[in-house]
């Protein structure tokens, strides 16, 4: 699934450079990620980067609203980057 940052984040810029879909960017309060984007790096790495840079524990969540298997981000990574 998609992930999401919480109310925790505390905007330093840690994440955006690191994703590889280009899917964080800067909301009005704090960074968010784009549901369409995010495989969650699928693709790319084992592990999602944002959540490997994030310096606050359980800022950045897998997204309840957004419920995707590993199969459908894989096909998403495909979407975005062939």
């Amino acid at each position: 699934m998609a992930l999401l940052i919480t109310q925790r984040c505390i905007n330093c810029d840690m994440c955006e450079p690191e994703c590889p879909n280009q899917a964080i960017s800067l909301g009005d309060a704090i960074y968010k990620i784009d549901s369409d984007r995010c495989t969650e790096c699928v693709g790319h790495y084992d592990v999602p980067t944002c959540l490997s840079v994030c310096p606050i524990d359980n800022t950045i969540i897998p997204d309840p609203q957004h419920p995707e298997s590993r199969e459908a981000l894989w096909e998403k990574f495909v979407e975005l980057h062939h």
